[in-house]
């Protein structure tokens, strides 16, 4: 961890606690700053708080008070989910105190270099791909962000032996100053989250962010299929390395005779490729495309593509029941991460799905429902979901009061041959704190299933 001096004795707020919070706070703390830690939850029932306070932290909880911002914060370091209309964020704004995630702390400390993954869907996929290639060929990665250890965290212990490999997501991307990835990683873009952004056009800058500190001495691995991305990262100053699941590319990486193709050299048969889907193969040229950079061997990609089985809860096998055979999906938070989990199957699917209602309506899911022979409804959207299979024409349309329900009725609903996909197409807050719970929760009724055959 590089001891740098630039937050010594300066006032900062630490806005929300999480786990980002606390390693943040800790951080800042040990750096010498005068640290303040904010947040909503009520100190008696604040364990990450309390054990802050006993760190010698000053802890303010309950609420978000604006006139907090009147002891002279010098920076705010922002949890990623509080948004920048809340009362304190908007008016540290029109004061013009700078306001950064915890990502950016990590990008200052690092003495690794970092190869940043963002995305609306497949990141998690395409990190978890490029951490097992780099730890195949012993490069020494370390994994970060959203999918694991707070990236903070990670820097503090990382040396310049090491790899970060860090998950981001647009609420990240919009705190960065400074942060510069060496490699940086654009899976593709879709309309996610605009509840939080407000609009498609802020959605598009905060993930292109990743590239916006970046030089001619980096890399951008870029979605070539996607013209309205290229033009959002048109500005780029990293050396491009594009891969397109759609033509082939003399320069970036491809499929040509369904072999996978980096800059003309053959990589593996995409036959010999374990993980399911249409849609993990951009996730898998994106992983090639930033491990060679690095020179990793086509050896470790190929044992990695020849045994990786997926992403706990993205389009993961779970088990077989009497022929049926059963997929954790929960990560698909969205319609866009739905209709890829469908087309990944030939088989006949009985969909579980449903959550959260952000408002929208389903109608682009309904030409991906074709292989849908039922659907097994829960949550807020059911009805919203129960129209949209009508309109495809399904027959059986089934409401369950949640997931653990959904399980033995999906089984009774299917036959041996077919697949029983969780893809709920909606985040899980509206009946589970994260879509890992729910997703777990699915697992343990699977496995009740099977023991009660």
């Amino acid at each position: 961890m590089k001891k740098i001096t630039d937050y010594q004795h300066k006032k900062i707020l630490v806005l929300g606690l999480a786990k980002s919070g606390v390693a943040a706070a800790t951080l800042l703390h040990e750096l010498g700053a005068f640290v303040t830690v904010n947040d909503q939850k009520p100190f008696e029932e604040n364990s990450a708080a309390q054990g802050l306070l006993e760190k010698g932290i000053t802890v303010i909880c309950g609420s978000h008070p604006p006139e907090l911002l009147d002891e002279g914060f010098e920076l705010i370091v922002k949890n990623p989910g509080i948004p920048y209309t809340n009362p304190l964020v908007a008016k540290a704004m029109k004061m013009g105190i700078p306001i950064i995630t915890e990502i950016e702390l990590a990008y200052r400390i690092s003495e690794a270099d970092m190869i940043g993954i963002t995305g609306s869907n497949g990141k998690t996929t395409t990190t978890t791909l490029i951490f097992k290639m780099l730890e195949q060929a012993s490069m020494h990665p370390l994994i970060a962000g959203n999918i694991g250890t707070v990236a903070s965290e990670v820097a503090m212990k990382a040396t310049a032996e090491n790899q970060m490999v860090v998950e981001l997501s647009s609420f990240q991307l919009m705190g960065v100053d400074q942060f510069k990835p060496h490699i940086a990683v654009i899976t593709n873009l879709y309309d996610a989250h605009l509840d939080y952004h407000g609009t498609r056009e802020n959605y598009a800058k905060a993930k292109a962010n990743i590239t916006l500190n970046q030089t001619e001495s980096d890399f951008l691995v870029v979605n070539a299929d996607q013209e309205e991305l290229l033009e959002w990262v048109s500005y780029s100053k990293a050396a491009r390395i594009p891969f397109s699941t759609q033509r082939f590319l003399k320069e970036g990486v491809s499929i040509k005779n369904g072999r996978i193709v980096y800059f003309g050299e053959e990589i593996i048969d995409t036959g010999d490729i374990l993980l399911p889907g249409k849609h993990n193969l951009e996730n898998i040229l994106a992983a090639i495309a930033a491990v060679k950079i690095v020179g990793v061997g086509n050896e470790a990609i190929q044992h990695v593509l020849k045994t990786f089985q997926g992403v706990q809860h993205r389009t993961q096998f779970v088990d077989e029941v009497h022929g049926r055979k059963f997929y954790n999906d929960s990560k698909a938070t969205n319609i866009l991460a739905t209709q890829s989990a469908l087309q990944a199957f030939r088989q006949p699917v009985v969909l579980l799905a449903g959550g959260l209602d952000r408002g929208n309506g389903f109608t682009g899911l309904v030409p991906y429902l074709s292989g849908v022979k039922a659907l097994v409804l829960f949550g807020e959207t059911a009805k919203k979901l129960e129209e949209a299979g009508k309109k495809a024409g399904i027959q059986t349309i089934i409401h369950v009061d949640n997931v653990e329900e959904a399980v033995p009725v999906s089984y009774h609903l299917s036959e041996p041959g077919d697949v029983v996909l969780l893809s709920p197409a909606c985040a899980s807050w509206d009946q589970y704190k994260t879509f890992e719970i729910r997703g777990h929760i699915f697992e343990q009724a699977v496995h009740r299933l099977k023991e009660s055959q």
